[in-house]
């Protein structure tokens, strides 16, 4: 008989915005797999097994959680943030499309969190009127698709968030994005690094991009550029839902 497949979003980083879904689904759970430090955030207990695994391997670790599932396990995939948002999520779906045998596994995929919308909170409401989301990791789409995306979202007036700036491996490429948001979008645009957003190493960053330097970012960062009529209120960044 088969099982469960959950895929779940632990949240930003913080217990506290583990949704109580999550919480439920990761109780009743026999096996539960992911990104090494994403599994590492549930306590273990017995009659539970965790699998860890490298970050390069989703295809492979939802494939894992599949079997699992078809074989009567409760399954629970875990992502930080929304599962849904540049996670496991989709690699389920892939792996589902690319083997039909895996479509009576019951899948249901629970809503976290994400980082973009918990540093928005702590922010005020920079993406209170239209916003995009951009994962600048070229690594499953070539840089020219970022760059044009980049483009096009700032032409269009999207406050935007970023996932992924800026890695060890790609430091360049942050640099490059940023030359081109301050060609579409002026000097004095606000931009926020947002850094491990509800944990202990939390810390925000509003300048201009007129100040903004790559060195400001790192994979842990979410980055929000507001659209031309974000401003500051206080200590708070918003943008209007009024049309600019």
């Amino acid at each position: 008989m088969s099982g469960i497949l959950h895929i779940a979003g632990l949240g930003p980083g913080d217990d506290a915005l583990v949704t109580p879904e999550v919480t439920e689904a990761l109780a009743q759970a026999t096996d539960v797999i992911g990104y090494i430090p994403y599994v590492a955030r549930v306590a273990p207990r017995d009659g539970l097994t965790l699998h860890p695994t490298d970050n390069r391997v989703e295809l492979d670790r939802a494939t894992h959680a599949l079997q699992l599932a078809q074989a009567g396990a409760r399954v629970v995939v875990v992502s930080s943030g929304d599962p849904g948002v540049f996670a496991m999520a989709s690699a389920v779906f892939e792996a589902v499309e690319r083997d039909p045998a895996f479509e009576s596994v019951d899948i249901r995929v629970l809503p976290g969190i994400t980082a973009m919308l918990a540093a928005a909170a702590r922010l005020g409401a920079p993406l209170g009127h239209d916003f995009c989301a951009i994962n600048l990791s070229d690594n499953l789409k070539p840089w020219t698709m970022v760059e044009h995306r980049l483009r096009m979202a700032a032409r269009a007036d999207f406050a935007m968030a970023f996932y992924n700036p800026r890695s060890k491996s790609r430091p360049h490429q942050f640099a490059e994005a940023l030359e081109i948001l301050r060609a579409e979008c002026g000097p004095d645009r606000l931009i926020t690094f947002a850094r491990a957003v509800t944990t202990p190493e939390e810390a925000f960053n509003t300048v201009t991009l007129g100040e903004a330097a790559p060195e400001m970012a790192d994979m842990r960062t979410v980055v929000i550029v507001g659209n031309s009529a974000t401003r500051r209120v206080g200590r708070y960044v918003y943008t209007p839902r009024s049309a600019v």
